[in-house]
């Protein structure tokens, strides 16, 4: 697949980069180029980001760094079953359990929610650092809703976490996430509280927040028309022209008003 001559695969994290060092120089350059790629586009364009995953996965299927983005291309096109496949590989070549939250979620994309749930009762979640334990609790608690434990998913993300004012990288997910299970638990002045407390604490815009309390306010969004649409008048073809000429100056002819009245309505 074509990469672009700008991407020189110098862009990787330094480990993935200590990672490609096994591998020949040449090949190692290609690898490191397409996994950029896919880091690029995974958001914009996921399905683009899964092919140069395959390529990266066809070079070096070795590589636990390629492992893991081949993992992450295809839970981001929900090819959960690959995901999963790819995460355990990467996960046996590393020894690593930070990839844990990301795979229990997979087994919610498989319909396996009572997995999920298994898995945050797992020791490898007393391993994970603080960021990875507040993401498999927000795995476990949709895990809950899956079910229609929607009470339980409540319980699940009360935490430190979430009752804390200091605002990390994750507060605002865990704030939205509690907002919402309230929600459809029908506790929606409380909601309305914890949406504009994700809302303020989401500062790159990672969440819908705003416009969910939006929606419990009742305020609705129009769109904008555009004035061009409002001020432009459909042209009249030439012949039309002709006949209101013709007309304009029979009606000057005779004195009658009406004229000025078909001026003012072409206007």
């Amino acid at each position: 697949m074509p990469i672009p001559d700008d991407v020189t695969g110098d862009e990787i994290d330094k480990d993935v980069r200590q990672e490609l060092q096994s591998l020949p120089k040449g090949l190692a350059e290609d690898v490191a180029r397409n996994l950029v790629m896919v880091a690029n586009l995974i958001d914009e364009d996921p399905e683009q980001a899964y092919a140069y995953s395959k390529v990266a996965l066809r070079l070096a299927s070795r590589v636990a760094a390629v492992r893991e983005a081949a993992g992450f291309a295809a839970y981001a096109n929900q090819k959960y079953a690959e995901a999963l496949a790819e995460f355990r590989a990467a996960k046996r070549m590393t020894g690593s359990v930070e990839l844990w939250p990301v795979m229990a979620d997979c087994e919610r994309g498989l319909g396996r929610p009572e997995r999920a749930m298994a898995m945050a009762g797992e020791p490898e979640v007393q391993k994970l650092d603080k960021a990875g334990q507040v993401e498999m609790r927000l795995v476990a608690a949709g895990a809950r809703r899956d079910m229609g434990q929607i009470e339980a998913a409540i319980v699940t993300l009360q935490s430190p976490e979430l009752a804390s004012s200091s605002v990390q990288p994750w507060t605002a997910r865990l704030r939205y996430a509690y907002a919402d299970a309230l929600l459809a638990a029908g506790r929606e002045g409380e909601a309305r509280e914890w949406f504009a407390k994700a809302l303020e604490a989401d500062k790159d815009g990672a969440t819908d927040a705003s416009d969910r309390l939006a929606e419990l306010d009742g305020v609705e969004f129009v769109d904008a028309i555009d004035e061009g649409d409002v001020d432009a008048e459909p042209e009249a073809d030439s012949d039309d022209l002709s006949d209101d000429e013709s007309d304009d100056e029979s009606d000057d002819e005779s004195g009658d008003e009406s004229g000025d009245v078909e001026g003012d309505k072409s206007e």
